[in-house]
This record gives C-alpha cells, sequence and structure tokens, in this order.
C-alpha cells in the first residue's frame, strides 16, 4: 500500500501523510461511537466508487441518513463542519442518488449529517453532530 495515497481534488493531487490518515480515522471511529450512542444503526462506513466516498450511512428510525465526517486537529482553520464546502455538498448528493440506486434499501426520508470531531489534548474528544445539515 502506498504510504501516501492521494484523494484527487479539482486541478491537483494532494498528498495524504500518515498523521492526516490517522487523524482522519480516528475522527470516524468517534463519529460512529457517537451515532450508535445516539441511537443510530450504521449501515455502512467508507462506501466508495468511482464518484468518491461516502463516510457513514446510516438509519435513524426510518429515515437513511448520510453522514460527512470532518476532524481537524485544531481551530486554526475553522471548525471542521467549516470543511463542507458548497462543492462538497453537490458530491455528497451525488453520491447519495448513486448509493440508493445501488441499495435495496428505502426510508420515509434522506437525511445529510455532518459530525464534526475535535479531538482535545485531554480527554475525550468533542463532538458534535448537525442534523439535517444541508
Amino acid at each position: 500500500m502506498d504510504p501516501f495515497p492521494t484523494r484527487l481534488l479539482p486541478h491537483m493531487l494532494v498528498p495524504m501523510t500518515t498523521a492526516t490518515l490517522a487523524v482522519g480515522a480516528y475522527g470516524e471511529r468517534r463519529a460512529v461511537a457517537h451515532l450508535v450512542e445516539a441511537g443510530i444503526r450504521i449501515v455502512e462506513r467508507n462506501w466508495r466508487c468511482s464518484d468518491g466516498e461516502i463516510d457513514i450511512v446510516a438509519r435513524d428510525g426510518d429515515d437513511i441518513v448520510f453522514c460527512e465526517v470532518k476532524t481537524r486537529r485544531g481551530r486554526e482553520f475553522g471548525p471542521p463542519a467549516g470543511a463542507v464546502v458548497s462543492a462538497k455538498v453537490r458530491r455528497l448528493r451525488r453520491l447519495a442518488l448513486r448509493w440508493l440506486s445501488e441499495h435495496d434499501m428505502h426510508g420515509r426520508d434522506v437525511r445529510f449529517d455532518v459530525v464534526s470531531v475535535l479531538p482535545q489534548r485531554r480527554g475525550a474528544a468533542r463532538v458534535e453532530h448537525l442534523r439535517g445539515a444541508f
């Protein structure tokens, strides 16, 4: 496995360091724990296709929930949820449509949530769950 995987962004390849990948994986584990504690059932994690990735697909009662997880080590660049810009929202909506077309799952509603994770120097990470974020 490549020690420095890349993510395709418009007009460039951005190397992901091992530390960055570890922080992201930590954030996703914390997000899953938070969602499960809130009574939300995880259906799938890190679903990938040629168009991108959905971090978490879940069920909240009769609703299907697509969750984007954002983790940052600090607030120098704003809160983690601030990284979910309009282009990301459009991509996640397209990915959700594709996921729904490939899976036999129906719900009352479809919801898009953002789970922000901010690790702390001491103690548990700060987790913020924005239901129906977009």
